[in-house]
């Protein structure tokens, strides 16, 4: 099969903050369960497991998660991590990573080194939860579910449950966050070796719900106000730009998304965001990159499909501008065309999920324009080390030609 000249934009360089990609096909953040109960990626031994592996990983000690991002990881490329817990207070989901002790770090040095060895760049995504941790996970270890304000989740669907109240963050405890968010982003690129962090901003995380006056209804300086609404991002932003470098520093925002009970009203949302964006790109002009959610598809879930509407990122582009070096990685249900037509008209690069999820060698296949795998929804979040299947027994492309590279 022939390659269309010139090559479309999704296929070529961009500089990112520090690192040089070699194609805009980025791996998206993607919560996967699969640490242990201490928060670990762990080594285990599989044995003749009753569904498809390659043979050379059939019995042998294997760390899962390392094998997944390397079965991913192509020369050049970004991977951005699921979201990793800073600390314990700060998660409530079991057997999601941490990046806050020992064995959380050397967990993801072995994934960062197997990345590094096919020649790739992998980012960690930085997680705190807030209000939408799960309080009986939280209460085992005598913590409690914390937000910006006292506003609950709402049901998930309609006529069920308001979640739980949670507490509001006190400035100590604000101060607390950002000095943890600093430190794991240091425990991330000073000693598990990854090339930067990205801050999960978004779908309703707890900086997320400082931003929004849905979730954040305090009446201090982190409150009644655009200015007061991005004041906590804004320090955590500088915690970790101070501690790692703003060319190692991403964060990821989804401004039009609902999930988790979020999108302000309508006649602020444009000028929070606009605000925020506008102020990071103003302080740190070696930002690696801002991360958006695309509005086609409903915040996180895994069961979004596109659908049309939902608004426009068109004022966060606007805002962001063409910085070089300083792209902007736009995420949500793109297919093929859409990326080449998007990155055609917008610049910056694509980060795809549930099709990097099911396509190992996705940035080849897109290239060569050959059929893609399905995904198996059942498996996206089967919990703990050993949970294999769906995760690395996905097949590479046989219709690829023998000499396919990026």
């Amino acid at each position: 099969m022939s390659l269309s000249n010139p090559l479309p934009a999704l296929f070529t360089p961009l500089q990112l903050g520090d690192i040089k990609l070699q194609h805009r096909v980025v791996y998206a953040p993607l919560t996967r369960l699969r640490a242990n109960d201490d928060h670990v990626h762990e080594e285990v031994i599989l044995v003749n497991p009753p569904y498809p592996l390659p043979i050379l990983i059939r019995s042998q000690n294997l760390e899962i998660a390392a094998e997944y991002y390397a079965q991913r990881t192509s020369p050049g490329g970004l991977l951005i991590t699921e979201g990793t817990f800073i600390s314990e207070e700060a998660g409530g989901v079991p057997n999601v990573p941490g990046i806050w002790n020992d064995d959380q770090i050397s967990g993801w040095k072995r994934v960062t080194e197997r990345v590094h060895a096919k020649g790739g760049f992998i980012y960690l995504q930085l997680w705190a939860l807030g209000r939408t941790a799960y309080p009986a996970v939280l209460a085992l270890k005598g913590l409690k579910c914390v937000s910006a304000g006292d506003i609950p989740t709402p049901p998930v669907v309609s006529g069920g449950e308001l979640g739980p109240t949670p507490t509001p963050l006190t400035k100590e405890d604000i101060d607390r966050y950002v000095a943890t968010y600093a430190q794991a982003a240091k425990n991330a690129v000073h000693k598990a070796g990854f090339d930067g962090i990205e801050i999960h901003g978004a779908n309703g995380y707890l900086p997320d719900q400082f931003l929004q006056t849905n979730t954040n209804n305090r009446t201090d300086e982190f409150g009644g106000s655009i200015e007061n609404r991005s004041r906590f991002p804004l320090m955590v932003l500088k915690a970790v730009t101070d501690a790692i470098g703003q060319e190692k520093t991403g964060i990821r925002l989804s401004p039009l998304s609902t999930f988790n009970g979020m999108r302000m009203e309508d006649d602020l949302l444009e000028s929070q965001f606009t605000h925020l964006i506008t102020i990071v790109r103003t302080l740190y002009p070696r930002f690696a990159y801002i991360h958006l959610t695309s509005p086609r598809v409903r915040g996180g879930s895994p069961y979004a499909e596109p659908k049309p509407g939902g608004g426009s990122l068109d004022f966060a582009r606007e805002a962001w501008g063409d910085r070089e070096g300083s792209p902007l990685i736009t995420c949500g249900a793109f297919t093929r065309d859409l990326a080449i037509e998007s990155v055609q008209e917008h610049g910056g690069a694509i980060a795809f999920g549930r099709a990097f999820l099911a396509n190992p060698d996705l940035p080849l296949r897109l290239k060569y324009n050959v059929s893609l795998n399905e995904w198996d929804r059942t498996t996206f979040y089967s919990r703990g080390p050993k949970a294999s299947k769906g995760l690395i027994d996905y097949p590479f492309s046989k219709e690829l030609p023998e000499d396919a590279r990026m």
